[in-house]
């Protein structure tokens, strides 16, 4: 799902909501988690996951295509991490399949 398909969304499922309201709201939402992670904080919505930062340290790398090593500098990277529930119902979704474990996808 994209960012425009969630405001579609909203607007369909609130239709006291006009779509330019719903885009605004999308906006202050991932604005507020955006804000939270710059300022270094965890965002915990509970039900759905957290989001928080990872550090990695910084390491030599190697250019796939030359071979040549490159250094990657350190960094802090954005992470997810889906809460139980979130988990149990994708779950839900997972099937076995004759040849090992897959999952059914839905159409879109």
């Amino acid at each position: 799902m994209t960012r425009s398909e969630l405001i579609l969304l909203l607007a369909e499922r609130f239709p006291q909501l006009v779509q330019k309201d719903a885009e605004m709201a999308a906006a202050e939402i991932l604005g507020a988690i955006h804000a939270a992670l710059v300022n270094g904080d965890r965002v915990e919505i509970r039900g759905f996951g957290s989001f928080s930062l990872n550090y990695r340290s910084s390491r030599q790398a190697r250019n796939p295509k030359t071979g040549e090593p490159v250094a990657v500098s350190a960094k802090w990277v954005p992470s997810f991490k889906a809460g139980k529930e979130l988990r149990e119902r994708v779950m839900v979704m997972a099937t076995p399949s004759p040849c090992g474990i897959a999952l059914t996808t839905q159409p879109h």
